[in-house]
């Protein structure tokens, strides 16, 4: 627990003070999220590779017909194939997905209930037992999709509770320790992940726009010499294009550039809602509020800003 005594009794929320099962399904979404960028750029990698090997001059010749680089460039197709089906079978992207969706809306669920968001408000008869109600009705919709439930192969008294003591020290405190707790700590640290991640996307969005550009030109450049019989071999501009197609298909997997548009437009939203819960917000709207910052925050809204800002 990481609540601490003041003055006015503030106290600091982290994500160590969330459930386990938070836990459990955040590791998950990282290992799967792993996984599955290592089986795409093993995939890209070994494509790159194939064709350079198959483009080399005179093959590496062993004795009178074997072609000791055609082999090598076979086996990296058969690489890729293999890559292939193996991240078929483990399904590494789904379950990211999943575990990532069920990670946050536990989190969100737990801040809610910590301050007293929508529907978990002073006046709620049974925070306790609509909090507990509503988070597995959610995770049961997400286990209808594929997603894993830990606690399924844990054992029975490993199982820890869903509401955790500093989420019950958080809700008891004054509305102006609440106010104070999920402004610095869920929404300015939300606004402030959301603007490395925009400032991140920048970069690699300029990092693989300039590579792209440079194997395109040099292709370019190879085509029009061979226009003009400066050149007869179409080999390096055709190594080329498949290094560019590369980098485009990992520029397009990471989805740096909608993500760019989506995160700025997060942070926007949260920036205006730090200004009207700093301001105009009192304690009869608070519980809208945070109901609120909950839905910008969420993944479901930041695909929905991907697939309408592109």
């Amino acid at each position: 627990m990481t609540g601490f005594q003041g003055p006015l009794q503030s106290m600091v929320f982290r994500n160590a003070d969330l459930p386990v099962l938070f836990h459990r399904a955040d590791e998950i979404a990282i290992a799967r999220q792993r996984d599955a960028v290592q089986d795409t750029r093993l995939q890209l990698w070994l494509l790159v590779l194939g064709a350079c090997l198959a483009a080399v001059p005179g093959g590496w010749r062993v004795g009178d017909t074997f072609q000791l680089a055609g082999a090598l460039s076979a086996l990296a197709y058969a690489g890729v194939l293999l890559a292939t089906y193996r991240a078929s079978r483990r399904r590494a992207t789904s379950h990211w997905q999943l575990n990532r969706s069920a990670a946050e809306f536990i989190k969100s669920m737990c801040w809610r209930y910590a301050v007293h968001g929508a529907p978990f408000d002073a006046a709620f008869p049974d925070p306790d037992g609509e909090f507990l109600s509503r988070l597995e009705a959610g995770l049961a919709e997400l286990r209808k999709v594929g997603w894993v439930d830990p606690r399924a192969s844990a054992p029975a008294d490993d199982r820890s509770e869903l509401i955790t003591p500093a989420m019950r020290m958080l809700r008891d405190k004054p509305f102006r320790v609440r106010k104070e707790t999920y402004v610095r700590d869920r929404l300015i640290e939300q606004r402030n992940w959301y603007h490395r991640k925009t400032v991140l996307s920048r970069r690699a969005t300029a990092l693989w726009s300039v590579t792209v550009s440079v194997f395109t030109a040099l292709a370019l450049f190879l085509g029009v010499l061979r226009t003009f019989s400066v050149g007869d071999s179409a080999v390096p501009a055709g190594l080329l294009s498949a290094a560019a197609a590369a980098c485009v298909a990992w520029s397009e997997i990471r989805r740096h550039q909608p993500l760019i548009a989506a995160h700025s437009l997060v942070e926007e939203d949260l920036a205006a809602m730090h200004t009207a819960m700093e301001t105009v917000v009192g304690e009869d709207r608070w519980a809208a509020a945070v109901y609120e910052t909950e839905r910008v925050v969420s993944p479901q809204h930041t695909d929905w800003l991907v697939q309408h800002r592109r």
